[in-house]
């Protein structure tokens, strides 16, 4: 890629916008994740006698819980791409198509 033609898109008010809005809602979506994630870890550490209580006959809490962790990345995700398909991809045609 040309140095003018990037500079050309680093200065253009939408790619500013995009970038500000991506990098606002990744590290948003990181921290809810991370949160989830050494929450269970603090609880599998620290209150093992909690995750043993039994809920469904043999099965524990930790159980629901861990699928609990993995349901909420998918749900994430899918938040992600959501947004990433809609108003994401409606400020990259902004770009492509050179409007400011």
């Amino acid at each position: 890629m040309k140095a003018d033609t990037a500079s050309r898109i680093r200065n253009n008010p939408y790619f500013v916008e995009l970038e500000a809005k991506r990098g606002k809602f990744g590290w948003w979506l990181t921290a809810i994740m991370l949160v989830i994630y050494y929450g269970f870890i603090v609880l599998v550490a620290f209150f093992k006698g909690v995750l043993g209580t039994p809920v469904f006959g043999v099965i524990s809490l930790a159980f629901p819980l861990g699928i609990g962790v993995i349901l909420s990345a998918i749900v994430l995700t899918g938040i992600y791409v959501l947004r990433a398909n809609g108003e994401f991809d409606a400020l990259t045609r902004k770009i492509v198509a050179g409007e400011r």
